[in-house]
């Protein structure tokens, strides 16, 4: 983070900040749409916590580097947001990705609230939520919807999304 921004983000009044973080909430979902992961991962401080059903938690460049991973293996994909919202610190966002599941073939809705922590203009925090149990109804079928539910799948959903991010990171690291 530039130093005289921090400095001068910190001096702007409670309404200045609450609008400067809802236009970032504003541009990660642009970028987002336009599967900047780039611009996305712009938005975020560089020690930014990271928490959603999928991949738990990540922290610092693994965040990055997933959503990376995500647009780069982006088929049939679109986001819309809506419900912005930010004061001075915090901040959420509605937001529903429709995508290609690519180990499956499915198509997935997936309908997320997140919530957002802000520090010196930047992200440095950013919480997904979403029902896991739809989530793998729709992504793995007929054993989604029967074990979705269950820590078994959701744990196997897990241990597969981080095998693929370390995967992904390795690649481009070689």
């Amino acid at each position: 983070m530039h130093g005289s921004f921090a400095k001068g983000f910190a001096c702007m009044s409670y309404e200045e900040q609450s609008q400067a973080n809802s236009a970032l909430i504003t541009r990660f979902y642009g970028a987002f749409a336009q599967l900047d992961a780039e611009a996305m991962s712009a938005c975020y401080s560089d020690d930014v916590l990271f928490s959603d059903p999928a991949f738990g938690e990540l922290r610092g460049p693994q965040v990055g580097d997933m959503w990376r991973m995500l647009t780069s293996r982006a088929k049939h994909f679109s986001v819309v947001f809506d419900q912005v919202r930010a004061d001075d610190r915090t901040g959420s966002a509605h937001w529903v990705a429709t995508y290609l599941f690519s180990q499956t073939g499915r198509t997935v809705v997936n309908d997320i609230q997140a919530r957002f922590v802000f520090r010196d203009g930047k992200i440095c925090e950013h919480h997904d939520h979403f029902d896991m149990w739809r989530w793998s109804r729709q992504a793995l079928g007929a054993k989604g919807l029967l074990l979705g539910w269950t820590p078994l799948v959701r744990n196997a959903v897990r241990v597969q999304a981080l095998k693929g991010l370390k995967a992904f990171t390795e690649s481009r690291r070689a």
